[in-house]
């Protein structure tokens, strides 16, 4: 009795053991990767530092208003047709800024949570585009030698394993650290150039 396997049976079990090899290696390339990223600790934390030559005064009011905020800050260039919404107080604890602009500048709102003049601000950063989250801003001010050191901090936790994902590639402060270097840089020409005057 003959056993063999015709040749097109052949070709085609070949095919079938090759694709059912690939298949298990993709399997369980997928489950180390979804391992690896579930793992990935969920909080983050971006901090970036300028020394400007003016008073912590003069430094605090530019950020305390949002009002004040498209002369510095590094996203309000991003739509020149974005909306924006002033609430609340005018400055200060209690002031509410919320935009909503194309796919680069997203849209969402910022709370002032806490305002200490000259000292401290701390705010509450709510995206709901490109992706939802929540997240805490912190500007401290700090007098040195005439000056003014000012550190900018982003700090949050997002647990969404897209959000893991894609800080695996590239950190979050990779992805914002530019963009809070080319803000404090901004900052410093206004309240300097406002110091000068």
């Amino acid at each position: 009795m003959d056993l063999a396997v015709p040749a097109l049976g052949k070709k085609n079990h070949f095919m079938l053991m090759t694709a059912l090899i690939l298949i298990g290696v993709a399997a369980v390339l997928a489950g180390l990767i979804f391992s690896v990223v579930s793992r990935r600790p969920a909080g983050f934390q971006v901090t970036r530092s300028a020394t400007m030559a003016a008073p912590a005064g003069v430094v605090f009011a530019e950020v305390n208003d949002f009002h004040r905020w498209p002369a510095w800050s590094p996203w309000e260039k991003l739509d020149p047709a974005m909306q924006r919404k002033y609430e609340g107080a005018s400055a200060g604890t209690g002031a509410i800024y919320a935009w909503e602009g194309n796919k680069q500048a997203g849209a969402g709102k910022i709370t002032i949570t806490e305002s200490r003049a000259d000292e401290l601000l701390v705010m509450k950063l709510e995206f709901t585009r490109p992706f939802p989250a929540k997240n805490t801003v912190t500007f401290r001010f700090e007098a040195v030698e005439g000056q003014t050191r000012v550190t900018w901090t982003m700090s949050g936790v997002n647990d969404q394993f897209i959000f893991k994902l894609m800080t695996a590639v590239m950190s979050m402060d990779k992805m914002v650290g530019g963009d809070f270097e080319r803000g404090l840089a901004q900052l410093k020409g206004v309240v300097e150039g406002k110091a000068k005057g």
